[in-house]
């Protein structure tokens, strides 16, 4: 059925029905993109507000696939059934990887900063009463209180700000703008970002599922090779070779038997290559015609498309297209075209070279294919035959397809080819030493795919790879009930490397396989490429979408999360370089805002602690904390990529945000930050021959001494930055600084904003102005942040065993145990709200007990007083609680010999379809049997469904 959007304007005739909603092919397309999720909520919120006890068999469905079909039951129990299966069964979806660490490391973080805080006011306030009326024993004065009044209150501002600079609330904000940049960098490189995450998301992927057409090779399809005549002729012939008869033959089987919107245009720019317009291998025909110098229009206006007698349409099942025409002698012509392997089958004569009909057996067909047909497929060319059929003797059975598609004539078989991109064997090259996986997944003969997947790289000899067809891929990933096991496709994908000859479901089943997937070191981000409305799907469960901006459907863009503006599988490396580079420039701004966060909050602590108040005042910290948040987030999340972000393997979901190596950064920076910081404060003031600032009086002006230290500590943290640029051991911090005009202006405008601040900010900021000298000595214990960034980085990580990673990931067992309930996991969520979601399930637990012993009581009282015969349905639902649960034969999933041996169901029997509703037996060809499992169930006359008839 193609009636979706279109209008029966006139005629009459009649239609057969196969399959309707959901079990239709479009149903389940769209039952994959999850369209009917917000339909059966709906349906349950209905039921609840009328109250009425549903009386249909639900059949829940897990991507698509049914998974069982529940007993009858009352509405309270499948309530609770419903929330008990939803939150086991159905898989959840994080928001990104990247965030879900992220939000994570963040809430340790805060929490960290709250305790150190808490403690911080905790131990001024008692060394201030211990010191005053216990060692000191001064009495509370009543005219004092205000003063006392004003020192808590100066406590409790440091613990404020302790708590202020320790919590990253610049994260985000380095998140947004790495994000934002890099989306709109990504437009000039072809990549059209729909949803924000996915970039980040890129950079993760170790797989890619790619479609073959229009992405690896150019989508312009050209006749390269010929089989006409007995010839094999492995250039385009010239037509003074071909008889005139076979010539004839060969311009009329493609002009006419072809959709008369397909066509080749004239050239939009003068030079450059014809248009194609239509169906791609239409076209390639029509200009196998134009290369004959035959005109195909000319054929086409003789018979316009009002004397086309009889149209057999291409589609999946037939794989070939047949038209017929009256002849003016009379009699009918059929002319077919279609896969090779399959309109061979259908031909019993052919045409040799002096264009005479000879016949065409078993054996000669079994010699073509070995001698043309394979080996033009070795070569990655996809095979067309060409047929015609005249029928004589009166107007034979139209409808009988099987019967008029047979004792065909075979005219010629051709080989198209679809050029691979010039520039797809080096992005894949790429790709390889990236870590990433490229794998093919196309609808073409598993030949021509594999010769495809050798041109571009994908597969190499001598490799240990698999390359598998729909059928064969089906049959080893599935039991004999035809459900996928989740153990068997594990032993298949790790090797695949070309899935041909594949359905949308296919291709849905892999993804969804890869990404379920525990084997190997680490989990898998798969990312997919598609044009069409049947690559919705898999666009949609795969962790990154690419759907074709040129060659893609609607449906195709709006299951995607980037679209690739030119079609062309280099700017998915791109994507990568990109994500990757995201995800580098966060793990940069962390390695500086923790420098920055360990040393203010053990400065703030320790001084608080020793001298009674923080070497770092509010307002400075809060300078730090800007210097930190906002202007690190934008020099450092606006960072250029570069080519060695490919010379690495992906981070994958597991991989921690901070590595050991940042680890060894931030605590080396910390230890030479400390160490000045503590040296200044406490020995500051004879090394600079000044007063000193400790212990100063509650308002007293600002001192040079707490001046220096706010000074020195400022321009350590911006020639840190300079050394967060790199977070992998590279000792040239400097490298394409200047390509980065905003990270060299933020640092620059940060530099003089701290030399206003300094000379002129006076109270507001505690500050008071410095010597030249005093300057001097500042910006030198800077720039030994450099040096020291040289010294840390001789250090080998591997020596340092203490050091821990952090900022994992969400693993996978946490999400199932925590995010029961929820449709999208919110970490930050989830990692508040972890007590109360235990809270509320154990009580669930509790009342879920309780209704199941009052339900057994309740069941077994009215079995004694009741007949247990239920004769009418009537009788039947006046007893919700009672339910009886039966065994539902389940049927495999069946191939298609194995529908040949199906005994068909009798003339009574019915079919409970997916929505509760009773059919007839569906035919056997309903093309949704081949991608979902649906439940047979035998109606007698004693059921409670028994009333319930419809017909066809």
């Amino acid at each position: 059925m193609l009636l979706s959007g279109t209008h029966v304007m006139e005629g009459s005739g009649r239609m057969v029905v196969t399959a309707v909603g959901i079990n239709s092919q479009t149903g389940i397309i769209f039952t994959l993109l999850g369209a009917n999720e917000g339909e059966e909520e709906e349906k349950k919120k209905k039921g609840k507000k009328q109250g009425v006890p549903e009386n249909r068999n639900k059949a829940k469905t897990q991507d698509g696939v049914a998974l069982e079909i529940q007993p009858l039951n009352s509405q309270e129990g499948i309530d609770n059934e419903e929330k008990e299966k939803k939150a086991a069964k159905l898989p959840k979806k994080e928001k990104s990887v990247l965030q879900g660490k992220l939000t994570r490391l963040a809430v340790q973080i805060g929490k960290a900063g709250l305790i150190m805080s808490a403690i911080t006011v905790l131990i001024l306030i008692l060394y201030f009463v211990i010191d005053n009326f216990v060692i000191h024993r001064r009495p509370w004065l009543s005219e004092c209180t205000p003063i006392y009044i004003q020192y808590f209150v100066k406590f409790f501002i440091i613990g404020i700000t302790v708590l202020v600079v320790a919590v990253p609330e610049g994260l985000p904000l380095a998140v947004t703008i790495s994000l934002a940049y890099s989306v709109k960098k990504m437009m000039k490189d072809n990549n059209l970002v729909r949803h924000l995450d996915a970039c980040e998301t890129m950079g993760n992927a170790t797989a890619i599922c790619s479609d073959k057409t229009g992405t690896l090779t150019m989508n312009r399809m050209t006749v390269v090779q010929a089989y006409i005549g007995d010839t094999h002729y492995h250039q385009l012939p010239s037509p003074d070779v071909l008889v005139p008869k076979v010539l004839d033959l060969i311009v009329n089987g493609i002009s006419i038997n072809s959709a008369y919107t397909s066509k080749i245009m004239p050239p939009e720019k003068e030079g450059g290559l014809p248009r194609q317009v239509g169906n791609k291998t239409e076209c390639a025909l029509l200009g196998f015609v134009t290369d004959l110098k035959q005109d195909y229009h000319a054929v086409r206006n003789e018979v316009p498309e009002e004397k086309l007698y009889k149209v057999y349409t291409f589609n999946s099942v037939r794989k070939s297209m047949s038209t017929v025409i009256e002849k003016p002698s009379g009699g009918y012509r059929m002319y077919s075209k279609g896969a090779s392997e399959i309109i061979l089958r259908k031909c019993n004569r052919i045409l040799d070279k002096r264009g005479e009909v000879v016949p065409f057996k078993n054996k000669d067909r079994d010699e073509m294919v070995r001698t043309v047909i394979e080996p033009m497929a070795s070569e990655g060319l996809r095979t067309i035959c060409i047929a015609y059929r005249d029928f004589n003797d009166g107007e034979p059975p139209w409808d009988n397809e099987s019967e008029i598609l047979t004792e065909l004539t075979c005219i010629a078989v051709v080989g198209i080819e679809d050029p691979v991109r010039p520039e797809v064997p080096e992005a894949i090259a790429k790709c390889k030493r990236a870590g990433i996986t490229v794998r093919m997944v196309t609808g073409d003969n598993i030949n021509t795919a594999r010769a495809i997947a050798t041109k571009c790289g994908i597969v190499t000899p001598g490799d240990d790879f698999l390359c598998l067809e729909g059928k064969e891929f089906n049959r080893l990933i599935r039991n004999e009930k035809g459900e996928v096991e989740q153990e068997k496709l594990d032993k298949i994908w790790p090797k695949l490397r070309v899935l041909a000859r594949s359905s949308p479901t296919d291709k849905h089943t892999l993804v969804k396989g890869i990404i379920d997937s525990t084997v190997g070191e680490q989990r898998q981000v798969v990312a997919v490429t598609g044009d069409g409305t049947n690559d919705g799907p898999a666009l949609k469960k795969a962790d990154v979408g690419f759907a074709m901006g040129i060659a893609g459907t609607d449906v195709a863009k709006e299951a995607s999360d980037i679209i690739l503006t030119d079609d062309n599988f280099t700017s998915i490396v791109k994507a990568v370089m990109w994500g990757r580079n995201v995800y580098d420039s966060i793990s940069k701004f962390l390695q500086f805002q923790l420098t920055v966060n360990v040393v203010a909050v053990i400065v703030a602590f320790t001084g608080a602690c020793i001298t009674q108040d923080s070497p770092l005042k509010a307002v400075q910290m809060l300078w730090v904390n800007l210097i930190m948040d906002t202007f690190a987030s934008l020099a450092l999340a606006t960072e250029p990529p570069t080519e060695s972000l490919l010379k690495r393997r992906p981070y994958g979901r597991n991989k921690p945000l901070i590595s050991r190596t940042m680890m060894k950064n931030i605590l080396g920076h910390a230890v030479y930050q400390l160490t000045v910081i503590f040296f200044l404060v406490f020995a500051g003031e004879k090394f600079f021959d000044i007063d000193s600032g400790r212990k100063a009086p509650l308002h007293s002006p600002p001192s040079q001494h707490y001046t220096i230290i706010f000074n020195t500590f400022v321009l350590m943290q911006l020639f840190n930055e300079i050394n967060s640029r790199k977070i992998h051991g590279e000792r040239n911090v400097f490298a394409g600084i200047f390509r980065n005009l905003i990270f060299c202006s933020v640092v620059l405008g940060t530099f003089i904003s701290q030399i206003i601040i300094v000379e002129f900010g006076g109270k507001p900021f505690s500050c008071t102005k410095l010597t030249l000298s005093q300057w001097f000595w500042c910006l030198f214990i800077g720039i030994g942040e450099l040096l020291w960034g040289q010294v840390i980085s001789t250090i080998p990580t591997q020596s340092l065993k203490f050091l821990k990673e952090a900022g994992h990931g969400t693993t996978k067992e946490e999400i199932t145990k925590d995010a029961e309930g929820l449709d999208e996991i919110d970490h930050a969520e989830m990692e508040l709200r972890r007590g109360q979601i235990l809270w509320f399930r154990g009580l669930n637990r509790i009342q879920t007990q309780i209704k199941v012993v009052k339900a057994f009581h309740s069941s077994l009282h009215e079995s004694i007083q009741k007949p247990k015969n239920q004769n009418s349905i009537h009788n039947f639902m006046t007893h919700p609680e009672f339910a009886i649960d039966e065994e539902v034969p389940r049927t495999p999933l069946l191939d298609e010999h194995e529908e040949e041996n199906l005994e068909v169901p009798k003339a009574g029997t019915r079919v409970l379809l997916l929505d509760g509703e009773v059919t007839p037996y569906a035919n056997k060809n309903n093309n949704a049997v081949d991608c979902s499992q649906v439940q047979i169930i035998a109606s007698h006359s004693d059921s409670p469904l028994h009333s319930l008839e419809t017909s066809v």
